[in-house]
């Protein structure tokens, strides 16, 4: 698959990526908003330097890494993928707090209809925003959507400094040894 253009980039602004769900998975991830490059590909987390692929496979949710094009296969793996806030910006900071409120609610109703065991948010800011809860801090968090738990993630994102690919798989392993408890 050929890199976007920058032409290409910049006609993705504001376009949407389609979810990848399923009823009943062990883990909905859910992403801030897409990047340009996702919404040009039509996959989530496409950009190069993006770790959230190498971080699933590193904390064990699956067995290879997988190729953003490849992101159909991961209800097989009990996972998906949604976002909090749909629309393709070149960077967060583009999003108003006001989309964060609303796509909350949204990603309400949607693990309402869809029960994930956990929603993991990578990007804790924004599940700060987006569920109003200024003390959220990484990790599982006590607010639950009916029996969903919920877990803020780091955002996997290159440009998140403060954690390297190996403390990232950690609190990603964490995650996946709860979701493999059983228990909700």
């Amino acid at each position: 698959m050929a890199r976007p253009t920058p032409e290409e980039l910049e006609a993705a602004r504001d376009l949407l990526v389609p979810d990848v769900l399923a009823d009943g998975l062990d883990v909905l991830f859910c992403g801030i908003n897409p990047g340009l490059m996702s919404a040009a590909t039509g996959h989530h987390f496409a950009r190069p330097g993006n770790r959230f692929w190498p971080v699933l496979y590193a904390s064990g949710f699956t067995p290879r890494r997988l190729h953003p094009s490849e992101q159909h296969l991961l209800p097989q793996y009990g996972l998906g993928i949604t976002n909090v806030v749909a629309r393709a910006t070149a960077r967060a900071d583009e999003l108003i707090d006001e989309e964060f409120r609303e796509g909350g609610r949204l990603l309400v109703e949607k693990v309402e209809r869809l029960r994930p065991r956990w929603l993991a948010v990578a990007g804790v800011t924004a599940y700060r925003t987006a569920f109003g809860d200024k003390k959220a801090r990484i990790g599982p968090q006590e607010r639950t959507i009916g029996t969903t738990r919920i877990w803020a993630l780091p955002n996997p994102s290159g440009l998140n400094a403060h954690w390297s690919l190996a403390t990232m798989a950690e609190e990603f392993g964490r995650l996946r040894e709860a979701a493999s408890d059983g228990g909700r």
